[in-house]
């Protein structure tokens, strides 16, 4: 499984990009799964995120070919955007977040994080653009300097983007060299934690509460990753 979504107003509604290709939909936390994602191209599906103001809108990002969306909960697709393009070349996206916020075309903004670092396009999806300041480009239209800004490593391959719907400011970014949190949407970056994570989920009634696959295995974090506690393992039935 590449890439994994919940609906979060359907209890129980699950989809899942499969390894290979291919797109599954559960309906009762899965138990069960019916195939999904009718006029998707066949190639992986890289991540999945849910529409912040729409929960039937999912997006979807194509191994290479781009990013697609779906009105009706999985149902149907339809093509909307190119992969970014970064350092002369597009990128495929790992990961994929829809945030609400004001500066946005249409109050939404869809981070996408790829091998050469962040980027966001609003959904008018006009084009892929840098993260940065909301006044940035009224400060260079004065020639001003913009503000400061402090982004994630450079060369780092951004594996996961989460956050709390009704904290959108507040956004987590899964690197190689550990946890980081931005306070801004996505401007100015610090590390929570170190140390590689490689699944992210975020508490909708909690933005400090965490649960990820870490080096050390399923952790759990109540203060925003700065600490963690091993989860329970799993035990079979």
């Amino acid at each position: 499984m590449t890439a994994l979504a919940s609906h979060p107003k359907r209890e129980g509604t699950l989809l899942a990009a499969l390894e290979g290709g291919g797109l599954r939909r559960s309906l009762d936390g899965g138990l069960t799964w019916a195939e999904a994602g009718a006029g998707l191209p066949a190639a992986p599906i890289t991540a999945l995120t849910v529409a912040a103001l729409d929960p039937d809108m999912i997006y979807a990002a194509i191994r290479g070919d781009g990013l697609w969306r779906s009105e009706d909960s999985g149902e149907s697709w339809h093509f909307v955007m190119d992969r970014p393009y970064l350092e002369g070349t597009e990128h495929d996206v790992l990961s994929l977040v829809s945030v609400a916020s004001p500066s946005g075309m249409g109050g939404i903004w869809l981070y996408a994080g790829t091998k050469a670092g962040l980027t966001r396009v609003p959904d008018c999806f006009c084009r892929w653009q840098d993260v940065t300041a909301g006044d940035a480009m009224d400060a260079l239209a004065a020639g001003k300097s913009p503000p400061p800004a402090a982004p994630l490593p450079l060369g780092e391959p951004i594996a996961n983007l989460a956050l709390a719907p009704d904290a959108p400011q507040r956004l987590y970014a899964g690197l190689a060299s550990g946890l980081w949190v931005s306070t801004d949407a996505g401007v100015n970056w610090a590390q929570a934690s170190p140390g590689a994570t490689e699944a992210l989920a975020v508490d909708p009634a909690d933005p400090l509460h965490l649960v990820a696959a870490r080096e050390s295995g399923l952790s759990v974090s109540r203060d925003g990753g700065a600490t963690w506690t091993r989860s329970t393992p799993f035990k079979d039935s």
